[in-house]
């Protein structure tokens, strides 16, 4: 159920999503036709496997690290650090730590 954030309010981004042992959390902060704005928490270990999207997206690494295959290809990501992931490319994620990211996506 998509419970939307409060507008016009300053909100501690990293501390909005919580870590879950072996787990993963999402909150969506924004769902829109044009895209969809997603804080998750990842468990060391956790992550999505290979799949593809149909609208472009970016990885904003709010704290830990990751690694980001993009057509087979590893990318470390680390707090701070961003990646695009394009439309339509084969795309996973893996916890390396635990990590919290902000995932935007917007439909083209």
């Amino acid at each position: 159920m998509y419970t939307p954030f409060e507008t016009a309010v300053v909100f501690p981004l990293e501390n909005s999503v919580e870590y879950t042992a072996g787990g993963i959390v999402s909150k969506q902060i924004i769902k829109r036709e044009a895209g969809n704005v997603t804080l998750f928490s990842f468990d060391k270990g956790q992550g999505l496997t290979e799949h593809t999207a149909p609208f472009d997206a970016i990885v904003q690494v709010l704290d830990g690290t990751v690694e980001v295959r993009i057509d087979g290809k590893p990318h470390t990501i680390k707090k701070g650090e961003c990646i695009i992931m394009p439309a339509n490319h084969p795309h996973a994620l893996s916890a390396i730590e635990p990590f919290k990211m902000l995932l935007t996506m917007i439909k083209g």
